[in-house]
């Protein structure tokens, strides 16, 4: 079990590793050795997750889920196979850990009275400006 919050744990069955070439330096090692890493985990069908939290983490993973809910993270940075897995599994959590934060409810609020007649005071300065201009009287 792989723990996100302390309320909230996933099973790591759930997620899948894959293995690829990474580009970048590395020299002649680069094309010899699988050391990118590519997590995958289906948000959509995930048992582990509620409803709620997964409408926020596919909002917030964005281009990483493709057409079928499932949410990739690519990890390269590292020249190890094992670094860039451990890379992909803590922007994962990271990125559960933020989706399973509850957005704050909005409050409605009314204006100040001194924001109200600021306005209005505002809205009469602008009217008498329109109301000057314009008229022109011919010079005799």
């Amino acid at each position: 079990m792989l723990e996100i919050t302390p309320t909230l744990q996933l099973d790591e069955r759930e997620l899948q590793f894959d293995y690829l070439r990474a580009s970048g330096p590395g020299g002649q090692n680069v094309n010899k050795v699988a050391t990118a890493v590519q997590l995958r985990f289906d948000v959509v069908n995930s048992p582990s997750l509620a409803s709620d939290l997964k409408g926020r983490l596919l909002r917030l993973a964005g281009k990483r889920i493709n057409a079928d809910g499932v949410l990739i993270i690519e990890a390269r940075r590292f020249r190890t196979q094992e670094a860039n897995r451990a890379d992909a599994l803590r922007r994962f959590v990271e990125l559960l850990q933020k989706a399973a934060v509850p957005p704050k409810p909005r409050r409605k609020t009314k204006p100040t009275a001194a924001s109200r007649e600021k306005r209005l005071q505002e809205k009469k300065r602008k009217g008498e400006v329109k109301r000057t201009r314009g008229k022109t009287f011919p010079l005799e």
